[in-house]
């Protein structure tokens, strides 16, 4: 496996240049662009694994960047580099889609530790959920490209993209536990108060779903996550 790819966009030319040679040092392949714009034309003519956005930049600003970047891809993982610490800018950086923040100054060590999580949950997720689209979970079959399920070969039902999503994540994880921060970040892409509250509606309605059948059911393991179990 070769080193990964990192797009870092970083417009203070002493910083962005120390930062990507501490990066390289570490074995990680980093393309630096000056501002927004540049960094907007090195990600269309390349791939990448991983971005650094510097929030506040000329031409173009990291939020307007990641939006830009969202538009082509959505799985890209997208870190914010900031010297800000508003709230409002934390919660605008997570509303286009970012995967963690960074307030400057930061030590280097902990962005090299968040760069190894995110790039390892985003290999574990690919290789355990990238292929499977047919489930049997007791007596139902769920389709998730079709976003079908049936109980016992009855008709399909319907399901919503999120609830779709979270059971297909459920059926992944079936019979151990699907870690909550992982469905937040993965289907609401933030984890907080509210669209905690949000995915506990969506399980509501995905074990009225399942009511049917009584040897499954969704398990709420506190403070942790949830379980799809057939018993």
């Amino acid at each position: 496996m070769g080193s990964k790819k990192i797009l870092l966009v970083e417009d203070d030319p002493n910083f962005g240049t120390v930062l990507k040679d501490y990066l390289a040092l570490h074995d990680y392949n980093i393309t630096h662009a000056k501002d927004g714009i540049e960094g907007l034309i090195e990600f269309k003519n390349n791939d990448f694994d991983l971005c650094i956005l510097d929030v506040m930049m000329p031409r173009k600003d990291g939020f307007s960047l990641a939006a830009d970047i969202r538009v082509t891809n959505k799985e890209i993982p997208i870190i914010f580099l900031t010297a800000k610490t508003m709230k409002e800018d934390v919660l605008k950086g997570y509303q286009v889609g970012a995967d963690d923040y960074l307030n400057k100054p930061f030590d280097s060590e902990v962005l090299l530790f968040k760069i190894k999580a995110i790039l390892q949950r985003k290999e574990s997720d690919s290789s355990k959920e990238s292929d499977e689209f047919e489930f049997t979970i007791g007596k139902f079959f769920f389709n998730s490209k079709l976003r079908h399920l049936s109980y016992d070969g009855g008709e399909n039902q319907k399901l919503s993209p999120k609830e779709s999503k979270l059971l297909k994540m459920l059926a992944v994880h079936k019979n151990d536990l699907m870690p909550r921060e992982l469905a937040l970040t993965k289907i609401w892409r933030d984890d907080n108060y509210f669209t905690s509250r949000s995915m506990d509606v969506y399980i509501a309605k995905l074990r009225k779903y399942l009511k049917d059948d009584e040897k499954v059911e969704i398990l709420n393991i506190h403070g942790e996550g949830f379980r799809l179990v057939e018993n």
